[in-house]
C-alpha cells in the first residue's frame, strides 16, 4: 500500500498537467482499493485534489472562480445581515413578535445540551443590544470578506453569526436559502485561502474537494428543485399549468409577474416543461466536460434571473448564481478578468492546495456525503438506514445546518389569500395597518425588494394559507399592536392609529387576484379581491389585561 501512495505521488508531481497520468493515478488506486477500499478513497480524494491544482490559472482550474465566488458571498452575507439589522428588533427583540431572551430562557433547562440544541451566541446575551451587535457584526465581516481580508476567519466568524441569528429567529428566519447559505458559508470556509489579503491575481489553488462538495450542493439544490415537484403529485405541476398560477399566488411578485400573468396559457406551459427539464436533467451535466458545464451554468443563470425578475426571494438567487460560478473554468472566465483587472496574464506557476489543506479537506467530504445520504434517500421516498448509533451523530449536527433539504414550490396554489390586519377603537369602525410590501391596497403596485427580504410580510404570505393555530406567532403580532410595540410597528407600512395603539385588532381574510389589462385601464388597480371571513377572534387589548 505505501508502494502505491508513493508511486502516484510521484506521478502527480512530475506532471499534474498530463491527463493520462491522472487516469493512471485513478486506474492504480482503484486496483488498491480491492484491498484497502476505505483508505484508498481517502487518497484517491486527497491526491487527485493535489493533482488539479498544480495547474496554471487557465488550464481548466477553477482558482478565479473562487476568487470571484468568495465575493459574491460577501455580497450575499452583506445583503442578508442589513437586511436583518433593519427588523431585528421588530421581530425577536424585547419588544418584538417573538422575543429571543424568552425562548432561550425557556430552555434553560436542557443544560449544556442547548449549546447542541440551540447553538447560538445569543446565550451570552440575547439583548436587543446584542442582536443588533451581531446584525451590524455581520455586515462589517461581510465587507471585509468582499475586500478579501483574512477570508478564512472571516467566513468563520460569518458563518457563526448567522447561524447564531437563524436559532433564535425561528419562524422568521426558517426558509431554505437561510439554511442554503449555511451550508454554502460553512463549505467556503474551507475554501478560502489561509491569506490575509486575498488579491488579484490569485495565487494560491483552492482544494478541488471543496469545489466537488460545492458542485453537489448545487446538484441538490436543483435537482432536488424538480424532483419535489414530479413527486409531490401537484395537479398544476403534472399538466404543466404552475406558472399560469405562481405569478399571482407566490408571496412577494413584482410589478414584472403581474405582466407575466398575463401571458398566454401555452407560454406558461412551455415555460414550466423548459423549468422541469433544466431542473431534473441540467444537474447530471455538472460533472460533463469544461465547456458543457459552463453551458449549464448559463442555463442556471438565465432561469434564477427570471425567478429574481418575477418574484422576490431575498438572497436566494445570486446565491444560486454565486454556486454556478464554481461550474465556469479559469480558461472560461479569464478574458473577462483580463478586461477588469487590466493584466494580459495570470501568474503561471499556482501554489496548489497543500496536501494538508487536500487532507481536511477529503475528511469533510466523508462527513458532508454521509449527512447527505438521508436528504437523497427522502427525497425518492426511501427510508433513512445505516446504525443507530450513527443517526445519532447525525441528529447532534442537525442544529448546525450542514446539509439540507431543498425544493421550493413543490406544490403550487391556485389562489391567493391575504390577511388584512385591522384594528378598531369601538369595534364598528375598523382602519387596516398596511404592510410594506405585501398586498394589501388593490391600487398599489407589487414592488422589487432586490436582496431585502421582509421577513413579517413572508410570515404573513404562510399564515394566510393555513389554520391560524398553526401560526401562533399571528397572535403575538395582534399582541404587540395592540400594546402600540415601537419596534413591530417599525416593520409596517402605516399605523392607522398614531395617537394611541386601538382597543381591538384583529385579521380578516380577501381573495385576491391580478387584475386584467382591461380591469387595470378601466380602474388602476394591480389587483381585486374579495372578502372570505375572520382570521379568528378578534384580539381585545382590555380582555387581554
Amino acid at each position: 500500500m505505501k508502494l502505491v501512495i508513493a508511486s502516484a505521488r510521484s506521478t502527480v508531481r512530475k506532471d499534474a498537467l498530463s491527463n493520462l497520468r491522472v487516469v493512471r493515478l485513478y486506474f492504480v488506486i482503484g486496483i488498491s482499493k480491492l484491498v484497502f477500499p476505505f483508505d484508498s478513497w481517502i487518497i484517491l480524494l486527497v491526491m487527485d485534489g493535489w493533482a488539479m491544482t498544480d495547474k496554471t490559472a487557465r488550464s481548466g482550474n477553477y482558482i478565479i472562480a473562487s476568487w470571484l465566488f468568495l465575493r459574491l458571498l460577501g455580497l450575499i452575507y452583506l445583503a442578508a445581515f442589513l437586511s436583518l439589522a433593519a427588523q431585528i428588533k421588530g421581530l425577536v427583540g424585547r419588544e418584538g413578535i417573538l422575543p429571543a431572551a424568552e425562548f432561550l430562557a425557556a430552555h434553560r433547562h436542557w443544560g449544556c445540551r442547548r449549546f447542541i440544541r440551540l447553538p447560538s451566541l445569543c446565550w451570552l446575551n440575547a439583548s436587543d443590544g446584542a442582536l443588533l451587535s451581531f446584525s451590524w457584526g455581520g455586515v462589517a465581516l461581510a465587507l471585509l470578506l468582499i475586500f478579501g481580508l483574512a477570508p478564512a476567519p472571516v467566513l468563520i466568524l460569518l458563518w457563526v453569526f448567522y447561524l447564531s441569528l437563524f436559532t433564535v429567529c425561528r419562524d422568521f428566519l426558517c426558509y431554505q436559502w437561510d439554511m442554503l447559505l449555511l451550508e454554502t458559508g460553512f463549505l467556503a470556509i474551507f475554501l478560502a485561502p489561509l491569506e490575509i489579503a486575498l488579491g488579484f491575481p490569485p495565487s494560491v489553488a483552492p482544494s478541488t474537494i471543496v469545489v466537488w462538495l460545492l458542485w453537489w450542493v448545487l446538484f441538490r439544490l436543483m435537482f432536488s428543485s424538480g424532483a419535489e415537484k414530479l413527486r409531490s403529485g401537484d395537479t398544476p405541476w403534472r399538466t404543466l399549468t404552475a406558472l399560469r398560477y405562481h405569478y399571482e399566488t407566490q408571496p412577494l411578485p413584482t410589478p414584472l409577474a403581474w405582466h407575466a400573468h398575463q401571458l398566454p396559457v401555452y407560454f406558461h406551459k412551455a415555460s414550466a416543461a423548459a423549468m422541469l427539464v433544466i431542473e431534473l436533467f441540467a444537474p447530471f451535466l455538472i460533472i460533463a466536460p469544461p465547456k458543457v458545464r459552463s453551458g449549464v451554468a448559463v442555463l442556471f443563470l438565465l432561469l434564477m434571473l427570471l425567478i429574481q425578475l418575477t418574484g422576490n426571494y431575498s438572497f436566494f438567487n445570486l446565491l444560486a448564481i454565486a454556486l454556478c460560478v464554481l461550474l465556469v473554468d479559469d480558461k472560461a472566465l479569464f478574458p473577462a478578468f483580463q478586461f477588469v483587472a487590466g493584466t494580459t496574464r495570470l501568474p503561471l506557476q499556482i501554489q496548489p492546495a497543500s496536501l494538508w489543506h487536500n487532507s481536511v479537506a477529503a475528511a469533510l467530504a466523508v462527513l458532508i456525503l454521509s449527512l447527505s445520504v438521508e436528504p437523497v434517500l427522502r427525497l425518492f421516498q426511501t427510508g433513512p438506514g445505516g446504525p443507530k448509533p450513527l443517526g445519532r451523530f447525525f441528529d447532534l449536527l442537525e442544529p448546525f445546518r450542514l446539509v439540507n433539504s431543498y425544493g421550493l414550490f413543490a406544490i403550487v396554489n391556485t389562489w391567493r389569500r391575504e390577511i388584512i390586519v385591522e384594528g378598531s377603537n369601538d369595534g364598528k369602525n375598523w382602519q387596516a395597518y398596511e404592510f410594506k410590501w405585501k398586498p394589501g391596497d388593490v391600487k398599489r403596485a407589487p414592488r422589487f425588494a432586490a436582496l431585502h427580504q421582509p421577513r413579517l410580510d413572508w410570515q404573513m404570505w404562510f399564515a394566510a394559507q393555513d389554520s391560524r393555530l398553526k401560526h401562533p406567532w399571528f397572535d403575538r403580532l395582534l399582541a404587540r399592536l395592540a400594546e402600540g410595540s415601537p419596534a413591530v410597528l417599525s416593520l409596517l407600512r402605516s399605523n392607522p392609529f398614531p395617537q394611541g395603539p386601538p382597543r381591538y385588532v384583529r385579521g380578516v381574510l380577501y381573495d385576491y387576484r391580478f387584475t386584467n389589462r382591461a380591469e387595470r385601464r378601466a380602474a388602476g388597480g394591480w389587483w381585486r379581491r374579495e372578502w372570505r371571513g375572520p382570521y379568528g377572534p378578534m384580539f381585545n387589548d382590555a380582555a387581554s389585561r
